[in-house]
């Protein structure tokens, strides 16, 4: 079966299995299709899925996936004497690593708004529907909504990295507060604790609760930074620690403060 043939069956097994979308017509340009083929997959409940569904969504993926290019991190150069720490610009849903950073929401399920261009949207549709049932079957377990923080970990499934750690960040409405500042830290100090407890020795970081969290990215880079520095100067399991930027501007920061 050709990538073409792939999109056209997912989208059609999709559309049938959610009524409300039945009718909806499939676009003949390829990047209409694409397109629909996402939001379908953001919309989708995490619901079982039949195993010839999920045969042909892995290779369709993993075939996207290996287009778009794989970074391996062991190419990475450092930036730290220590040689432990790195900063990539990068699409991290194209990174080798024995884990990356998600930057969920409460509810850990992934991000439903189709299309969306967060970082929670674009790893759920890249890692398949099975990272969102991995995670319904966690919050069932917990019985609560994730608190800000906390992080848990996944598959990473048709990633190219093994795992998805999952942490909450806090949401700055208004003046920056201690509290959040406690928080973040909260949430690389967590991850980097399930890292080690999960034997991991490659994490990639995002720039966790700058987006639509509004945390202000100068602060949120001295935090990430000084926590992860304090992590490791009594840890020496993790041997790569990757901050993996979006933004130029982002890229300024970091590069600043591990440089300076």
């Amino acid at each position: 079966m050709k990538q073409d043939e792939r999109r056209t069956y997912l989208i059609r097994t999709l559309l049938e299995e959610m009524p409300q979308y039945r009718g909806m017509g499939i676009p003949f340009d390829e990047s209409g299709q694409k397109r629909l083929l996402r939001s379908l997959m953001n919309l989708r409940p995490p619901v079982p899925a039949a195993q010839d569904f999920l045969d042909i969504q892995d290779k369709y993926l993993s075939e996207e996936i290996r287009k778009k290019g794989i970074t391996d991190s062991v190419s990475l150069r450092p930036v730290d004497d220590g040689g432990r720490i790195f900063l990539w610009r990068g699409d991290i849903t194209t990174l080798k690593a024995d884990a990356i950073v998600n930057a969920a929401n409460s509810a850990l399920l992934g991000c439903f708004q189709p299309c969306h261009s967060c970082i929670d949207n674009i790893i759920h549709t890249y890692s398949g529907i099975q990272l969102r049932m991995a995670c319904s079957e966690l919050m069932k377990a917990q019985g609560y909504e994730e608190p800000p923080g906390r992080a848990k970990i996944t598959p990473g499934y048709n990633l190219p990295c093994r795992f998805v750690i999952h942490t909450v960040g806090p949401v700055v409405s208004g003046n920056l507060r201690k509290r959040d500042c406690e928080l973040l830290a909260g949430c690389y100090q967590s991850c980097l604790e399930l890292a080690v407890r999960n034997g991991i020795s490659s994490i990639a970081f995002c720039c966790i609760s700058t987006g639509v969290f509004c945390f202000p990215q100068d602060k949120a880079a001295e935090i990430a930074v000084e926590t992860v520095s304090r992590f490791l100067e009594r840890n020496m399991s993790i041997t790569q620690v990757i901050f993996d930027v979006f933004t130029e501007r982002d890229f300024d920061l970091y590069r600043k403060l591990l440089e300076g």
